[in-house]
C-alpha cells in the first residue's frame, strides 16, 4: 500500500532543492526509499508536487530564475534514479506518443508522464518541444501511437498546442488517436483542454494514464472541434437568417 507523503518530508526536500544542494536532496530521497516509500510515490507524490510548488513561487516573484533552473534540473537528475526503480508492467499493446513545451519545467513533466506510461505497460515515445508540425505529423503517421499526449505549463503555448489539434484533425492522418492535453495550465484554466478540442485531459503526470486507461474511446464532441468552427457558426447565422425571413413572410402573407 501506498504511504501518504508527510509535510515534514515535503519541507526537508524542497529546502535543499531551492538551494540546488544535491546531495541533501539525494539523502532525502534515499532515506525515504529506505523506510520503504515507492518510487512511484515519491515521483508522483513528492518530486512532481514540489516542482509545481517551485512554478508557483517563480509566478509569485518569490523566487528568481536561477532558482527554478537550479530545481528543475536537480529533479530531472533524481526523476531519472527514481525511474529505474518503477515496476514494469506486462506490454499492453499500446502506444503513446509525448510532446511538451520548450521549457525545463514541461521537459520535467513529459519526462515523468513517458516514464510512468512506459512502467504502465505502454509503448512510449518522448519526443519533447521545438518539433515542427509537419515532423510531428510524420512522427504520428509513422509511429501511430494511440494516445498524444501535449504537456504543456505556459499560457502562451496554447494557441499553438490549438493550431497543432486543428492541422491533425483536418489532415486526419490517424483518425484512431486520441488527443491528450495534461499539465498546469490546463489545470489551472478549467475547461481548456476542452476548448481547444483535446479528447482527454489530465491534470498532472500522475492522472494522465489513469485517464488514458479509463476512456479508451472518448473522443472530443463535434462541438468542441475547433476546425470547421467558423464555417459551422457561419452556416448557423445563414440558418437562422433563413427561418427569420421565412418567419416575415409568413407573417406578411
Amino acid at each position: 500500500m501506498s504511504k501518504p507523503m508527510s509535510n515534514s518530508l515535503s519541507q526537508q526536500y524542497l529546502e535543499p532543492l531551492l538551494a540546488g544542494n544535491r546531495a541533501a536532496c539525494r539523502s532525502v530521497i534515499d532515506a525515504a526509499v529506505a523506510k520503504g516509500i515507492p518510487a512511484y510515490d515519491l515521483l508522483t507524490k513528492l518530486v512532481w508536487p514540489t516542482m509545481e510548488l517551485v512554478q508557483t513561487l517563480y509566478r509569485e516573484d518569490r523566487i528568481t530564475q536561477a532558482t527554478v533552473n537550479l530545481a528543475t534540473r536537480l529533479n530531472r537528475t533524481l526523476c531519472d534514479q527514481l525511474a529505474a526503480s518503477l515496476p514494469k508492467a506486462e506490454s499492453n499493446g499500446k502506444k503513446v506518443t509525448i510532446f511538451c513545451g520548450n521549457d525545463e519545467p514541461e521537459e520535467l513533466g513529459g519526462q515523468l508522464c513517458s516514464d510512468l506510461f512506459e512502467s504502465a505497460g505502454w509503448e512510449v515515445k518522448f519526443v519533447g518541444g521545438g518539433v515542427p508540425n509537419d515532423e510531428i505529423l510524420k512522427m504520428i503517421g509513422d509511429h501511430r501511437p494511440d494516445v498524444m499526449v501535449m504537456y504543456g505549463t505556459q499560457p502562451q503555448a496554447v494557441p499553438a498546442v490549438r493550431k497543432l489539434i486543428d492541422y491533425l484533425r483536418e489532415v486526419n492522418s490517424c483518425p484512431e488517436m486520441q488527443i491528450m492535453c495534461c499539465g498546469g495550465i490546463y489545470k489551472r484554466a478549467e475547461g481548456l483542454a476542452e476548448e481547444i478540442g483535446a479528447d482527454l485531459y489530465a491534470p498532472d503526470a500522475a492522472s494522465a494514464v489513469k485517464v488514458a486507461d479509463a476512456n479508451p474511446d472518448h473522443r472530443a464532441s463535434y462541438d468542441q472541434q475547433t476546425v470547421g468552427r467558423s464555417r459551422r457558426v457561419r452556416k448557423a447565422a445563414a440558418e437562422k437568417r433563413a427561418a427569420e425571413r421565412v418567419g416575415m413572410d409568413a407573417d406578411a402573407a
